[in-house]
């Protein structure tokens, strides 16, 4: 997700500072894609330069007030709000739909692609210790999840969104697993289909 509007989402509540903005995107994901205040505070800069938010000026005393009270050093900061500009791009966001066809890298299927044609690598090792990972992962997440209240919505939304992917990734490993132990039966034709993802990859 990205960061950019999820903090123009969250400041279009009210103003808030950077670290009450961070507070409030881990709880909103149930701290499942935390963010550190670094991150926060580095997207407000470029946010600000694109003229999509702006700090409030006001005075120690408001700021103790209004979005929070400071950083985890009890160091007293002042809240950032939207722009016009802010809210006119927040509102695109909202209307545009969510576009996967060009998404990054995934770092899992490069790992495994490359392990079919790289000499000496046991794809069905990796397949099997993703496996297990994956599963360590879906275990924790749905006890988390089974511990939600009813009428908190967002964990939910964001837990199952983990469990869905969870259990998509290990069906994709299952037959990733088949294909390689059907390749290695077919020396030539295997040999032939393993040159494939090399191509893909440049």
């Amino acid at each position: 997700m990205s960061v950019k509007f999820a903090l123009l989402a969250l400041l279009s509540r009210g103003p808030s500072t950077a670290y009450q903005l961070r507070k409030d995107f881990d709880a909103t994901t149930s701290q499942t894609w935390p963010l550190n205040i670094g991150q926060v505070s580095t997207t407000l800069q470029r946010l600000r330069r694109d003229g999509l938010v702006a700090q409030v000026s006001t005075g120690r005393d408001h700021d103790r007030l209004v979005g929070g009270s400071g950083d985890e050093h009890g160091t007293v900061t002042e809240p950032w709000q939207l722009t016009a500009e802010g809210y006119a791009e927040l509102d695109s966001w909202w209307q545009r739909p969510v576009s996967r066809q060009h998404r990054g890298r995934d770092e899992l299927v490069v790992k495994l692609a490359l392990a079919v044609i790289v000499p000496g690598v046991d794809v069905t090792a990796l397949v099997q210790a993703q496996r297990a990972a994956v599963q360590r992962l879906l275990h924790d997440v749905t006890r988390v999840r089974r511990e939600v209240d009813a009428a908190d919505v967002t964990a939910r939304l964001v837990l199952d969104s983990h469990i869905f992917q969870s259990e998509a990734e290990l069906r994709w490993l299952d037959a990733v697993e088949e294909t390689v132990a059907r390749a290695s039966e077919l020396p030539s034709r295997g040999a032939l289909s393993m040159v494939a993802p090399a191509r893909v990859l440049r």
